[in-house]
């Protein structure tokens, strides 16, 4: 039964799940880090900017780094966990998924929760331009739902990939909807769908035959957005059918490689369908671990290396 007993205990202000979140997004910085930007060339016009950080020692490791919704690999959850897995001899790539990089994307579609085929790209990428041995996936929030979902999808995967870490993941996407609409995460919803919606803007000019400025003034919540922007423009019929075809829980059962999850109980931004505590339970390759602290990819720790950094080099040297 790989359920993992948590030791992680904050000082007593960071356990309040709002205020770890909030300091560990808008607060917290990560010095340090040189990152190196590579752009991936995708097979349909589009691209991914890739940054790249490296261990002192040539390294056969590799570890890719997946942010959140409206992230991007500046972002310290990014940064901190690179600059870790650097400093324990692994090299990093973060990946900035489509229109995440600061320039905006080519193709009307973009990203988003089960977006796997552009991770199966990098990592091939990767494989084809790169000598690692050893490639490890960590996922934050949507990306950590990406990174499950891609290894517990695939009857097969490249050899080279030894283990994945998802943090603060929403598991289930519409219990994490559900949630997020409610009154005590109004602010975290409003400010990812403004930034959303101004993303989206930019579109205006270039695709006008698929979305106009009505459509978008129709967009009052996230899962607006979902039903008029992201089922549409890669192919769903609706914004539930999104959520329930892309939610990772429905493929964690078949995850055959080394897959850790820490989810606080904290997490303001997850349903109880996110703890996948029956799936750990079934399946001998799924660790869980579920903090009563750590809000949402907050695991603050005076040191600044984050619980969940180095719960992620732990778990890669004991159970790897």
């Amino acid at each position: 039964m790989p359920f993992v007993s948590s030791n992680y205990s904050p000082p007593f202000v960071f356990r309040n799940g709002h205020f770890s979140t909030i300091y560990s997004g808008l607060v917290r910085r990560v010095n340090g880090l040189v990152q190196e930007r590579e752009r991936l060339e995708l097979p349909d016009g589009d691209f991914l900017d890739l940054d790249w950080s490296y261990c002192h020692n040539p390294s056969s490791g590799v570890a890719i780094l997946l942010h959140g919704l409206e992230g991007h690999g500046q972002r310290p959850y990014i940064t901190g966990s690179a600059k870790y897995f650097n400093q324990k001899g692994y090299d990093a790539c973060a990946v900035n998924f489509r229109g995440c990089s600061g320039d905006t994307n080519r193709m009307y579609r973009s990203y988003h929760s089960g977006s796997t085929e552009d991770l199966d790209a990098v990592i091939h990428h990767i494989l084809h331009t790169r000598k690692y041995s050893e490639i490890y996936i960590k996922g934050i929030s949507l990306g950590g739902n990406l990174a499950l979902k891609y290894v517990g999808e695939r009857n097969e995967i490249p050899e080279e990939i030894k283990g994945v870490i998802g943090i603060s993941v929403p598991c289930d996407l519409h219990s994490s909807l559900k949630e997020l609409l409610k009154p005590k995460n109004y602010l975290y919803a409003e400010r990812f769908r403004r930034h959303l919606t101004d993303k989206l803007k930019l579109k205006l000019p270039l695709f006008p035959k698929k979305i106009s400025k009505e459509d978008i003034k129709k967009i009052k919540t996230l899962k607006d957005f979902d039903d008029i922007y992201t089922s549409r423009a890669h192919g769903f019929t609706n914004a539930l059918d999104y959520y329930q075809k892309c939610s990772c829980l429905q493929f964690l059962p078949n995850i055959k490689i080394p897959a850790l999850v820490i989810n606080a109980q904290n997490d303001s931004f997850l349903g109880p369908e996110c703890f996948p505590f029956k799936e750990a339970k079934d399946n001998p390759k799924l660790y869980l671990e579920v903090p009563k602290y750590g809000g949402h990819v907050g695991f603050y720790k005076s040191t600044n290396i984050y619980h969940n950094e180095t719960r992620a080099i732990k778990f890669v040297e004991e159970v790897i």
